[in-house]
């Protein structure tokens, strides 16, 4: 940690900076130094910030701007590029991972929103791309956590042990999807 009184460490065309540097940031660099530095990063990386409209493949508000214009930052859709209405919506296969209670259904849908509207779930777990040949591997996989006849499954530890590794990093399981919506439409494009 830097002490009180520490000057800048940025050297630029004139030389040393030596002014103030600001306490608070985790380098050693006065405020007109940090903010070229941000400058710099926003410019390379892009700035999250709110759409100027929703995004027109998954309804995000949320997006990142860059200098060449901005993207979803849910599905990295362009804005401004406009899905052909021709062209039937991309199919994306998902098993699905649905907590009841205690216990989790595990599924398969094209159509998920439209699927798990009709069954009763506490909470949207995680999704996996994949059709019928992933959900039967995965019913086979846990098998001794199955309730007899059906796509139930107890919390028992392998189940939580696999939804944990497929949610990991993923804040939001309906923003993967979409992501993954996206990624098909643009295969397209």
């Amino acid at each position: 940690m830097r002490a009180d009184g520490a000057a800048c460490t940025a050297i630029d065309e004139r030389g040393p900076c030596g002014a103030p540097a600001d306490l608070r940031a985790p380098l050693s660099l006065c405020t007109t130094h940090l903010l070229a530095a941000y400058d710099w990063v926003a410019r390379e990386e892009g700035v999250t910030d709110v759409l100027p409209g929703a995004c027109l493949v998954c309804g995000s508000r949320v997006g990142v701007r860059h200098p060449s214009g901005w993207v979803c930052a849910v599905c990295e859709w362009r804005l401004g590029d406009v899905p052909d209405v021709d062209v039937a919506p991309p199919r994306v296969d998902v098993v699905y991972y649905v907590r009841y209670r205690e216990r989790v259904k595990i599924g398969t849908s094209s159509n998920p929103r439209q699927r798990l509207a009709v069954i009763p779930h506490d909470e949207v777990l995680a999704f996996e791309r994949g059709g019928r040949t992933l959900e039967q591997r995965r019913h086979a996989e846990f098998a001794a956590s199955r309730w007899e006849g059906s796509e139930w499954f107890r919390l028992d530890e392998p189940v939580i042990r696999h939804i944990a590794e497929l949610a990991a990093g993923v804040e939001n399981p309906w923003d993967r999807f979409e992501r993954w919506r996206s990624e098909e439409l643009a295969r397209r494009a």
